[in-house]
C-alpha cells in the first residue's frame, strides 16, 4: 500500500484515477479546488479535501506524509473554453510549480503530472490528414496558446526537478480523454460529450438538427477514460522519464464522430456548420509508436464502444435534469 495524493481528484480523469487507486489497495489524499457537492467522483474511502493548489501552503499541507503524487489539476476544458481563456488556462502553471516544490521538500518519491497532445508544434497539425505525432514533434515549440503553453512549460519544470534533485517525475501527453461521468454541458465539455449531448437533444426535442463548429472535417483521436487510466498507471509505474503519449490513434473527423452518434441514437440530423466557433487545429492524431515499445500499451477500446457508452449515459442526464426540473 502507498499513500498518495490526487491532485485535481474532483475533475474528471482524477475520479476514475481516484477510485481505480484506492481498488488496488492505496490510501488515497483527494484534493481539489472544487467544493465536494460539486466534484464528479467523491468516494468515501478517500480522504477528501477542498484545497486551493496554486497556493504553495496548500500543497505543502496536501503532500505532506505521501508517498507519490499525481497532478491531474487545471483550468481546463473543450476548444471553446481553452480559446477564450488564455490567461485561465496559464495560471495552472502555479499548481505544478507548488506540487513540485512541497513534493521536493517532503521527499516525495515519485511525481505525475498530466500533459497535454496541446503541447505540440501547431505547424503540424494545419492538415486534416495528421499522420500521427510523435513525441519529439513538440519541439521546436509552438504549442495551443495559453494552454499548450502552460502544459509544455510544466513538462520542462518536471524534468529540471527530477535532474536536479532527483524526483522521479513522469509526464503523460493525454489525447482528448471522454466518457460518461464527464462534463457534458456548461462550455468546458469535449466534442463527443457537445455532440452527444447535441444529438439526444435533437432527438428528445424533434427538432432533428445539430450545430457542428467548423466545416466538420477537422480531425481529432479521443481516448475512452478507461484506457486512459490504465495507460498512466502503466507509465507511473515504468521507469520512464520522457513524456509519452496516452491517446487513441483512431483518428476521426467531426462529420464523421456525428455519423457514428446518428447510427447509435437511431436519428438523422440536419447539420448547420458554424464556421465562425472555435475550432482548434485542422489535424491531430496520436502516434503509439514509443509507448507501445516502452510500455506494451495501447488502446483497446473503440470509438465506436465509447461513444455509445457516452451518448447513453448523456442521454441518461437529459432525462433526469428533465424529471428534476417536473
Amino acid at each position: 500500500m502507498k499513500k498518495i495524493l490526487v491532485a485535481g481528484a474532483g475533475g474528471f480523469i482524477g475520479g476514475y484515477l481516484t477510485k481505480e487507486l484506492i481498488s488496488l489497495g492505496h490510501q488515497v489524499t483527494a484534493v481539489d479546488i472544487k467544493p465536494q457537492s460539486d466534484w464528479y467522483q467523491v468516494h468515501s474511502t478517500a480522504g477528501n479535501f477542498s484545497r486551493d493548489l496554486s497556493l504553495l501552503g496548500e500543497c505543502e499541507k496536501s503532500v505532506d506524509g505521501v508517498d507519490e503524487v499525481y497532478n491531474l489539476a487545471a483550468d481546463m476544458g473543450g476548444m471553446g473554453f481553452i480559446e477564450n481563456n488564455k490567461a485561465a488556462c496559464m495560471l495552472s502553471v502555479l499548481i505544478n510549480t507548488h506540487l513540485l516544490m512541497a513534493a521536493k521538500s517532503a521527499k516525495v518519491s515519485k511525481f505525475f503530472f498530466a500533459s497535454s497532445a496541446c503541447v505540440y508544434n501547431a505547424s503540424m497539425q494545419d492538415t486534416t490528414d495528421n499522420p500521427g505525432l510523435k513525441e519529439d514533434d513538440a519541439y521546436p515549440a509552438m504549442p495551443e496558446d495559453g494552454y499548450g503553453w502552460e502544459k509544455l512549460f510544466s513538462e520542462r519544470m518536471c524534468r529540471h526537478f527530477s535532474e536536479d534533485y532527483g524526483i522521479e517525475t513522469r509526464v503523460a501527453r493525454y489525447h482528448n480523454v471522454y466518457g460518461p461521468l464527464g462534463t457534458w454541458e456548461g462550455g468546458r465539455e469535449k466534442a463527443p460529450a457537445a455532440l452527444s449531448r447535441k444529438v439526444a437533444l435533437a432527438k428528445k426535442d424533434g427538432t432533428n438538427s445539430i450545430e457542428i463548429w467548423g466545416d466538420g472535417e477537422q480531425t481529432r483521436s479521443f481516448t475512452y477514460i478507461e484506457d486512459c487510466i490504465k495507460g498512466t498507471l502503466l507509465l507511473m509505474e515504468s521507469d520512464i522519464r520522457e513524456p509519452l503519449n496516452i491517446g487513441s490513434d483512431q483518428m476521426v473527423s467531426i462529420n464523421e464522430m456525428v455519423d457514428i452518434l446518428e447510427d447509435i441514437a437511431g436519428i438523422q440530423l440536419t447539420r448547420n456548420h458554424n464556421l465562425t466557433a472555435p475550432k482548434g487545429v485542422r489535424g491531430r492524431n496520436s502516434d503509439n509508436t514509443k509507448v507501445n515499445e516502452l510500455l506494451g500499451w495501447a488502446p483497446s477500446i473503440s470509438l465506436e464502444f465509447g461513444l455509445k457508452a457516452t451518448y447513453e449515459w448523456i442521454q441518461s442526464q437529459i432525462a433526469l435534469t428533465v424529471r428534476t426540473k417536473n
